[in-house]
């Protein structure tokens, strides 16, 4: 199915092209419609920065740049990926969406957010001014540079045992502080990590982070009992989580939760007419297999809903 109207015209723009964004764009072109795949960054999303996947069905151990490579591959069988496109704007004028980016402007019939999700700062003193200089959101992306060297990871989640094992495995001395007294991490993360002689300090939260030209200590304060260290280390890795990319479907008037992530029904419809969110802008979850079956349903309910508005079928 193509739109009636030509040009820049499209029947669904997807913005985000993580899986949920790449899964959307394989099923929406293979309906017939006429898609377009706009990606701020690199394709991918934060699964490009994992060092460890264990747990995507046909792949029982990858690592995210492999895995989204497959997923690249496959999508470009279809489409073009915008990348290095970011949107700006978006607006409704009648019964087309307008999507302006950094670079161009589109009309569509339907929007399907893919947005994803950021990582979560501490907002402490020292995080912004010692960003990329030994403060990191990425243990793929930095862990090599910190090599022999003492780091924290901050965070007890998934994520942060995931980041900390891989530092261990690339030769970093690496000590989790965690804000509780246990993990949030799955029973498997936790024991390994433990395996591995890994350190941890409870119940601490960071306060402060200092340094000179690069990182050299970080202040830590217990939550049970009120007192203050400061502990020399080279790095801070922050795994605190994520916070959803939703601005721009607030912008559209579409509903979100208290936390920030779009609300969605079981079709991926917004309360917006025409709009549908997939992935970890959605929240739940948040896994990769969740969000690729998120991208399939949103591109098959936009073609459904579409098509009845064009064609009347």
């Amino acid at each position: 199915m193509a739109a009636k109207e030509q040009g820049d015209t499209y029947d669904v723009v997807i913005i985000g092209a993580g899986p949920a964004g790449m899964t959307a764009a394989i099923y929406g072109v293979r309906s017939g419609m006429k898609v377009l795949l706009l990606e701020a960054m690199m394709a991918g999303g934060q699964v490009s920065e994992s060092p460890l996947i264990e747990n995507y069905p046909g792949f029982p151990k990858t690592d995210g740049p492999t895995l989204i490579q497959a997923f690249r591959k496959h999508v470009e069988e279809y489409t073009v990926i915008n990348e290095g496109e970011e949107v700006v704007d978006v607006a409704q004028e009648g019964d087309l969406f307008r999507i302006k980016t950094d670079s161009a402007e589109y009309a569509s019939h339907a929007i399907i957010f893919a947005t994803g999700a950021r990582h979560k700062k501490l907002g402490v003193p020292g995080e912004e001014e010692f960003a990329g200089k030994g403060v990191s959101y990425c243990a793929t992306c930095d862990g090599f540079f910190f090599r022999g060297k003492k780091v924290i990871v901050v965070g007890g989640g998934n994520t942060a045992l995931t980041e900390a094992m891989y530092l261990l495995d690339t030769g970093v001395d690496v000590t989790v502080v965690h804000r509780r007294d246990e993990f949030r991490a799955d029973r498997t993360l936790s024991e390994r990590y433990f395996a591995r002689g890994g350190k941890v300090i409870w119940n601490s939260v960071v306060e402060e982070i200092k340094g000179d030209e690069r990182v050299r200590s970080v202040v830590l304060r217990n939550r049970k009992d009120g007192s203050v260290e400061e502990m020399d280390v080279e790095g801070v890795f922050v795994s605190v989580g994520i916070v959803p990319n939703s601005d721009l479907a607030v912008k559209l008037g579409v509903a979100v939760d208290q936390s920030g992530y779009i609300i969605t029904d079981k079709q991926q419809r917004t309360n917006v007419p025409g709009v549908y969110a997939a992935g970890d802008v959605t929240g739940g979850v948040r896994q990769i297999v969740t969000g690729c079956g998120e991208g399939a349903v949103a591109a098959i309910t936009a073609y459904e809903e579409v098509t009845k508005h064009l064609w009347g079928q």
